[in-house]
């Protein structure tokens, strides 16, 4: 089923972007057989619309890589759009997660956009090791097909660190219209703000918060980032993260808190509090005490204590939650109840699953 949408829900999905949303990457919904649960896949794109989101984030790390040699690829895609296009009247933005060398990139591409998708983040795990020339070749030659997000991804979960100069070239691609900023470091991080000024694409280039460690405060402080004689400001204005595919009604109300507060000369103490209190707890969400390797087994877990997934299978039957990390999600579920949105789902949920 082809659900390519005409320019105008293309406009509207880049003016999403571009102004900033909450994007939750999707996960996927398995059965116990490691079959796709098609059923609780729908629940749980109607839940994020229903949440608020401004956009899903589908065939990116939540959602799973095996997805491609599972062959399921194509129809995760087509569920998420078209959930987006019948069980809410707004506008949505689609990302598709496009990975592989140029060939499968492209290709990848190629099938979100006749799918109604509007952008693909675009993942170079695959091209660690390779010259930095290189990978930019590759980032043109998939510009030229789609609108591009760039993903700069730590390397616990299989990412690299690229250089500034990286950044700085891949911010004069045309076709970039955001880049996803997941290095789970702060120097890092500053490298692709500054690279984006200094290309001058601030204007053309919406920075998005991936760094999980870091949600509220990137989404609240300014960048003031010296230009020559001038003295650039960016922010960042939205958040494209596997951790706001748990809670997410709750991750849309402080996200507009945020963005309201963002431009005060003074933001509020207990705004401030709330960026530790959301990092711990993606550190158990996460399972960042083990370097990630339960991250997304905890997404699921939390989502079937919801009632909204059935278990916490993975296409690898080897990924599954770690010691103590259930535990850890127990606990700041208690400690934190402001943070989470169980009260919204068990109101809508059978709503979703039907």
């Amino acid at each position: 089923m082809t659900l390519q949408q005409p320019d105008s829900a293309a406009d509207a999905a880049r003016q999403i972007i571009a102004r900033g949303a909450v994007i939750p990457a999707h996960p996927l919904a398995l059965t116990a057989d490691r079959r796709i649960d098609e059923r609780r896949q729908r629940a749980l794109s109607r839940y994020y619309l229903d949440a608020g989101v401004g956009g899903l984030a589908v065939g990116v790390h939540t959602t799973q890589f095996g997805i491609r040699a599972a062959g399921l690829f194509p129809d995760v895609l087509r569920i998420a759009a078209e959930e987006a296009a019948t069980w809410t009247d707004r506008p949505v933005a689609l990302i598709a997660g496009v990975i592989g060398d140029t060939r499968q990139t492209v290709a990848e591409a190629e099938l979100a956009l006749s799918t109604g998708y509007h952008a693909v983040l675009l993942n170079i795990a695959s091209w660690r090791g390779s010259d930095e020339a290189e990978i930019l070749a590759h980032c043109r030659a998939v510009a030229e097909v789609a609108p591009v997000i760039g993903f700069a991804l730590l390397p616990e979960v299989g990412g690299m660190h690229l250089s500034y100069d990286f950044w700085r070239r891949f911010a004069e691609i045309e076709g970039v219209i955001a880049i996803k900023m997941a290095p789970f470091n702060r120097y890092r991080t500053i490298d692709i703000v500054r690279a984006v000024v200094d290309a001058r694409a601030e204007e053309r280039i919406a920075l998005y918060t991936g760094n999980d460690d870091h949600i509220v405060l990137d989404l609240l402080q300014p960048f003031a980032i010296r230009r020559g004689e001038e003295l650039v400001t960016v922010r960042i204005v939205g958040g494209l993260l596997g951790h706001w595919s748990v809670w997410t009604r709750r991750a849309v109300e402080l996200f507009d808190e945020l963005r309201s507060t963002a431009r005060d000369d003074t933001v509020p103490a207990r705004l401030l509090a709330l960026d530790s209190q959301v990092t711990d707890a993606n550190r158990a969400v996460y399972d960042a005490v083990h370097d990630f390797a339960g991250c997304i087994p905890g997404v699921h877990e939390v989502l079937r204590r919801q009632g909204l997934l059935d278990g916490v299978w993975c296409l690898d039957e080897n990924e599954t939650l770690s010691p103590g990390q259930a535990d850890d999600i127990t606990r700041v579920q208690a400690s934190y109840p402001h943070l989470t949105d169980d009260d919204f789902v068990a109101a809508h949920r059978d709503a979703w699953l039907t």
